[in-house]
């Protein structure tokens, strides 16, 4: 069953705070295989003109996750997630995500298409910090397969 195309243009509440903590940075740099010292010691990172130790690029996508939970449990959508695959996934970084941000998220649903029987819809994520400046803009496509 196609998905509701009146949930174009659909916003959802921003998300809780998320609070980046130091080794939260390390452990992702470690996992996607990150090897700039600013990810990991202060000094360096300070040294090298940010706060302090600062995330790399695709560690948004930790924060955005969150919002998107929103979406995919709206019962209103219908929407049946043992047939997402996620499509694309872009970042526009305003500044570095750095220890320390308090950061929340806001979803809105910008697409809904259907082709070859399957939907995709295109969602952004602006990621904020805690005095409401912009850090990242997230946008997605998750691809609900049809049933045939």
């Amino acid at each position: 069953m196609p998905l509701d195309a009146s949930f174009i243009g659909r916003s959802y509440p921003p998300t809780p705070p998320y609070e980046v903590g130091r080794e939260k940075i390390r452990e992702f740099a470690d996992a996607v295989g990150a090897t700039s010292v600013v990810h990991r010691d202060a000094d360096a990172a300070r040294a090298a003109g940010h706060p302090d130790v600062i995330a790399p690029p695709t560690f948004a996508i930790l924060v955005s996750m969150s919002a998107n939970s929103q979406l995919v449990e709206d019962p209103e959508l219908g929407l049946d997630y043992s047939r997402v695959v996620h499509g694309d996934q872009t970042f526009s970084h305003h500044r570095p995500i750095a220890a320390g941000d308090v950061l929340s998220v806001a979803l809105t649903v910008d697409n809904i298409t259907s082709r070859m029987g399957n939907d995709m819809l295109s969602l952004r994520a602006e990621i904020t910090d805690q005095h409401g400046a912009a850090v990242t803009t997230a946008k997605s496509t998750l691809v609900v397969r049809g049933e045939s």
